[in-house]
């Protein structure tokens, strides 16, 4: 069996959960290929278990003070290099295409006729039990435009649907870390660095541990400024106490498991985010807030509210699945996973 694992390579989250399945790849002797696309070659970091990964330019949203910017994202976009890359992009050694919302390894398949598995947080929306708080139609138009499959595994919270699988969250050498009380972990990559500065400033009895794309390793007083590192995150997560982040899926995922508890901000214009903060919200799982607002922190740091769920760590069941090539059954997958989930 060859793989070509085609993943978005926005932001971090895609990413993390494609570690995970390379490794569960590599231990079951699964030969996989890998290509990302959305970001620029030089900003991939900490890229050890993709081995000879491929990078394209593919397509990404742009962002300007903490929200999406319409412009900026046309004014970005190369239609004609992403046709392009889907060209030339051969596919057809192949047995499949496992995707991670990345529309230049799907387009490739879909026009040579290799099958292409989605799985993604962003195929859950394709099913109407999933909430998605406005537009449903356009948006699941959208989504099966931008990376088509021919079958579609979405990744969420809660099993809405039986073709929905929860995440897979590795176990990282701390499983039952101390939390330090006064410590929290900072995550937000779409807010101007100053801004984010500037909004924790004033609540010095609290310790801010702030990773950013723009930060270097230093520190302001109670703020402590970091450059993207993987392992140093995870060290970092593991003993925070709580989570002050946009609303990705993944990090709120991982923050979950450990039983974090969470102050959000999703990207304004995001409907993703936007969605799984009011999800979270409605699981009584996170606090969220709709700008860098003092108050919101205020409270939040007050609160003592917090929901820990033991996500599965190992996508075995995915990969032996994937294998048998069963896929229009995703049942027997789908309860066996969350039968697993506490």
């Amino acid at each position: 069996m060859r793989i070509l694992y085609g993943i978005q390579g926005t932001g971090n989250g895609h990413i993390t959960r494609a570690r995970v399945m390379a490794n569960a790849f590599s231990q079951m002797g699964v030969e996989v290929d890998y290509v990302f696309s959305g970001r620029a070659q030089q900003d991939y970091f900490d890229m050890g278990e993709f081995i000879n990964y491929r990078s394209f330019r593919g397509l990404s949203f742009s962002t300007q003070n903490g929200q999406v910017s319409s412009l900026r994202t046309v004014k970005n976009a190369r239609v004609c290099k992403l046709l392009n890359d889907i060209k030339q992009l051969d596919v057809s050694s192949y047995d499949f295409v496992f995707n991670d919302f990345e529309p230049i390894t799907a387009w490739a398949a879909k026009r040579q006729g290799v099958p292409v598995i989605g799985m993604s947080h962003q195929a859950a929306f394709l099913s109407p039990k999933v909430p998605m708080f406005g537009h449903g139609l356009f948006r699941r138009s959208l989504i099966r435009c931008y990376a088509p499959a021919d079958v579609y595994l979405g990744v969420h919270w809660q099993p809405f649907a039986g073709n929905i699988i929860p995440p897979f969250i590795a176990n990282h050498h701390h499983d039952n870390p101390v939390s330090v009380d006064n410590k929290v972990l900072v995550y937000l990559p779409f807010e101007e660095l100053a801004s984010v500065v500037d909004y924790l400033k004033d609540f010095p009895a609290k310790e801010f541990y702030c990773y950013h794309p723009d930060a270097k390793n230093n520190s302001h007083g109670h703020i402590h400024l970091r450059a993207p590192s993987r392992s140093g995150f995870l060290n970092d997560l593991a003993n925070a106490s709580g989570v002050i982040a946009n609303a990705g899926f993944e990090l709120s995922s991982e923050a979950l498991k450990l039983g974090k508890k969470l102050l959000l901000k999703p990207l304004s214009g995001q409907f993703e985010q936007d969605a799984n903060a009011q999800t979270l919200l409605a699981m009584k799982a996170a606090h969220v807030m709709s700008y860098l607002n003092p108050c919101a922190l205020d409270e939040w740091i007050t609160s003592k509210d917090h929901m820990q769920i033991n996500f599965p760590s190992d996508p075995k069941p995915l990969v032996n699945w994937l294998a048998e090539k069963q896929w229009s059954n995703t049942q027997n997958l789908h309860e066996s996973l969350w039968d697993s989930v506490a």
